[in-house]
């Protein structure tokens, strides 16, 4: 294969890259993006160099122009040292103590809900930019005391103005994030994020810009086992699928060609499996691997940049760690049942992207392993009616959820009866049968197993929808 690309036609492989270097670049933008604000070094090093550039503003200035600081601030070297010491001191000190917090927190909040939620106090800019204020007002005082001169008359008035600037900054910014890492430890505020997020992204469905643009008109999927043989793209390196654009994808190969992506934002992949296939195989097989490779952002954990199920799976496992023995709370496990509801309305009444697409030189897309509104409704309640089926004060939420969704279903669609609406009804009905036999398999009191089947006779009370002819 290495032959055939120093001998292949090297205008052909240089529009291949043309075509798919802008959307490439787009993934890896945004996954800087993500990665960055993620970071607890990125943005307190910048405020650090801010500082540290500041300090030595403020010491040509002091030294060229403020010859008489009388009538701005005047301190005597000898003060100015021990103040400076002084603020110096307590800074890195209160940044240890900063850091031991958050450590706490994190412990915390990955215990008792998921540490799958850790993601949102790693994102905390208030955190971020107090421990770059703290770092900053360190290095400026020691970058301050080596400019004060012990035997001039007066410190520098605007080197030390500043510094007693950033210790007030500092105070305002511990007592700020005191503040918000009590609150933010409530699980109310934990799952109310969660679920903005995932809402964010459903607003773009079918297509935005995070989930991708439109690649061309539905169609029905071919007979791949008529179109010969195929060539098999392999994943390079192990991880969990964060990004891929489809119009890279399709951009990466000739005309009149079909390509079946064997994987899913969210999906697991292994190295040496299958990526993608296509028939029939381009004539320059290994630039079509290599960028259709470049189009698909695998990392160590998943994220929420293009990956809806994701928020689903974090505010599930916060609901899962409430039931559990260790855990048992069960008012926590309600608040997210209610949490869910209001990020599947919007997701149920949105359309999915086909799973079949072709572009307008002939090329098939083909997305089998997409998940579609009856697989969002098994990933929202399979586990969580399985271990909320002994918690009667659980369960009747939860079925009363499941018959919102269902009549939002029959009334957002407007009247028309798809294929799509019957399945989505269908999982909803099937999801509430097997709750209730969950329950009754739990040997419940019969005073209490007469309200959850009057709950669940609730949740069904929509009319019958018949599958169209």
């Amino acid at each position: 294969m290495a032959e055939f690309v120093r001998h292949g036609d090297s205008g052909t492989a240089a529009h291949y890259e043309h075509e798919v270097a802008p959307h490439v670049r787009r993934l890896r933008s945004r996954a800087l993006r993500d990665r960055l604000a993620e970071s607890l070094l990125f943005l307190p090093i910048l405020m650090l160099a801010a500082s540290m550039i500041i300090a030595m503003l403020l010491a040509e200035i002091d030294e060229r122009y403020m010859t008489d600081p009388g009538k701005v601030m005047s301190f005597t070297p000898d003060v100015a040292i021990t103040l400076l010491g002084i603020i110096a001191g307590a800074m890195i000190t209160t940044a240890g103590v900063v850091f031991s917090l958050l450590v706490v927190s994190l412990q915390l909040a990955s215990g008792q809900f998921s540490p799958r939620v850790l993601r949102g106090f790693w994102r905390d800019r208030h955190g971020q930019v107090l421990v770059g204020l703290l770092l900053s007002t360190f290095a400026f005082c020691v970058l301050a005391l080596a400019r004060v001169d012990t035997a001039a008359d007066h410190a520098p008035p605007l080197t030390v103005g500043f510094a007693l600037l950033l210790t007030l900054l500092s105070v305002i910014a511990i007592v700020v994030y005191l503040d918000r890492i009590s609150r933010n430890q409530y699980v109310g505020r934990i799952v109310q994020r969660v679920a903005r997020e995932t809402q964010s992204l459903i607003s773009e469905m079918p297509y935005g810009p995070r989930i991708g643009v439109k690649i061309g008109e539905p169609v029905d999927p071919p007979d791949v086992g008529t179109l010969g043989r195929p060539l098999i793209v392999t994943a390079v390196t192990d991880g969990w699928v964060q990004q891929l654009s489809r119009r890279a994808i399709v951009a990466a190969v000739p005309p009149d060609t079909v390509v079946r992506l064997e994987t899913r934002v969210g999906a697991f992949v292994t190295a040496g499996t299958p990526l993608v296939t296509m028939w029939p195989p381009p004539d320059d097989p290994a630039t079509s691997a290599r960028l259709i490779a470049e189009a698909v952002i695998i990392g160590v954990a998943r994220t929420m940049q293009q990956d809806i199920d994701f928020g689903l799976r974090q505010l599930t496992d916060v609901g899962l760690r409430a039931l559990s023995q260790a855990v048992n709370d069960p008012t926590t496990a309600v608040e997210v049942i209610l949490r869910i509801g209001t990020v599947m309305r919007p997701l149920l009444l949105a359309e999915c992207p086909a799973q079949a697409m072709r572009d307008q030189d002939g090329r098939v897309l083909l997305t089998p392993c997409d998940l579609d509104h009856t697989e969002y409704v098994k990933h929202a309640f399979n586990q969580l009616r399985h271990y909320a089926a002994p918690h009667p004060s659980v369960v009747i939420p939860l079925l009363r959820t499941m018959g919102m969704l269902r009549d939002c279903c029959l009334s957002g669609y407007r009247g028309e009866v798809t294929p799509g609406r019957v399945r989505t009804l269908a999982a909803l009905d099937k999801q509430i049968e097997l709750t209730l036999a969950g329950v009754r398999a739990t040997g419940m009191l019969p005073a209490d197993l007469a309200m959850v089947e009057a709950a669940a006779a609730g949740a069904r009370g929509g009319p019958p929808v018949t599958r169209p002819a």
